[in-house]
């Protein structure tokens, strides 16, 4: 692990991930609280390393330090809950040791009861060897060669306070006028960052350039014409958040993600019909998450069972209506659209009733 400033976190994410550890490495980049203090309670192997705006040389300098077979990394606000604790260890008396990756879920959003909303695979555990090493200042990741395998032991990802939100990007700024580090995942991260600051221009450059680059991850230009969609949109350039959306079926079959907003788009402009198309496609969608993508799990029900609710309740199809207001509640029983949706269709078939003894 690296870290700074975790007081408020550290003893909840080492306490849950020592039952399944045979060594804890803290690599301190410059706290001024009570990190590192919290850190040997649980080991004697907290080690300082000077911040260099680099995500990636910290933690290579922590797996530096490994002397086990694997190494599992964990950011200070993760946690193992009891349930993933029992998966790491029967995958520790299971693993054959010719695996060098070990791909396994990441649960970074929840709804209300809990289960995950948003997640996707990290490569969680790497054999410990100079082959298996961090790249990137920022959103770094290891690239998983060999003999790769997934598993269903998760880590789950629970913030009590926001990050610096500029942190990032400022990193990436660096990084982008440094011809030798941009490379399609810098253009990637940049454009996505700037998204999220609300700098839509700057974004749609950034996010096309990756797009144009002949290098890139599948999974990450596909979710380049979600983001370019929805700045697109912000501009007020409706027909190119229309296109850039279909521009991601050249790349592979359709995503339950890019469906949903294509229904988004068409519901915003009240074509029921079609917005209905794009979410019963969407419901259609295989749930692929072996693919690696960030996977948002209610496109792959709930979102698009609720929303064909409304838009048939709109072209004056009660019964279908409620038919998906049903199935939308098989995902989420406690939805407060869904239970307000059970209400009106009572209500609907009250009256119904009352006109027919009148």
């Amino acid at each position: 692990m690296i870290v700074k400033n975790e007081e408020e976190v550290l003893d909840r994410c080492l306490a849950s991930a020592a039952p399944v550890a045979d060594e804890i490495i803290i690599v301190d980049t410059g706290s001024q609280d009570a990190t590192a203090d919290i850190a040997r309670r649980y080991t004697d192997k907290v080690f300082s390393f000077p911040w260099q705006d680099d995500f990636a040389a910290a933690r290579n300098f922590s797996f530096s330090k490994a002397s086990m077979q694997y190494c599992l990394w964990l950011d200070a606000d993760d946690v193992i809950l009891p349930a993933d604790r029992t998966r790491f260890l029967r995958l520790k008396e299971d693993l054959d040791p010719s695996v060098d990756v070990i791909m396994l879920p990441y649960h970074i959003a929840f709804h209300p009861d809990n289960t995950p909303s948003f997640w996707y695979y990290r490569e969680r555990i790497v054999k410990n060897s100079p082959d298996y090493r961090w790249q990137g200042r920022v959103h770094e990741a290891i690239v998983p060669i060999g003999n790769v395998i997934y598993g269903s032991a998760a880590v789950s990802h629970f913030k009590l306070r926001p990050s610096d939100p500029d942190r990032n990007l400022r990193i990436l700024e660096k990084m982008m006028n440094d011809p030798g580090d941009i490379s399609p995942r810098t253009r990637f991260y940049y454009g996505r960052e700037l998204y999220e600051h609300g700098r839509y221009p700057e974004a749609v450059g950034a996010l096309e350039a990756f797009w144009r680059d002949s290098g890139g991850w599948i999974e990450n230009k596909i979710d380049a014409c979600r983001i370019l969609s929805y700045c697109y949109h912000m501009m007020g350039q409706r027909e190119m958040a229309f296109r850039v959306l279909f521009r991601s079926f050249m790349l592979d079959t359709p995503r339950a993600e890019i469906c949903c907003e294509l229904g988004r788009l068409f519901m915003e402009d009240n074509q029921f019909r079609l917005a209905a198309y794009w979410y019963e496609t969407a419901l259609g969608c295989p749930y692929q998450a072996d693919r690696g993508g960030f996977i948002r799990t209610e496109c792959y029900g709930y979102l698009p069972s609720i929303q064909l609710c409304v838009c048939y309740d709109r072209l004056g199809d009660t019964k279908r209506a409620e038919a998906y207001n049903e199935l939308a509640g098989k995902y989420q029983p406690d939805s407060q659209a869904y239970q307000a949706n059970k209400v009106y269709f009572d209500r609907l078939r009250h009256d119904g009733d009352s006109a027919k003894k009148e």
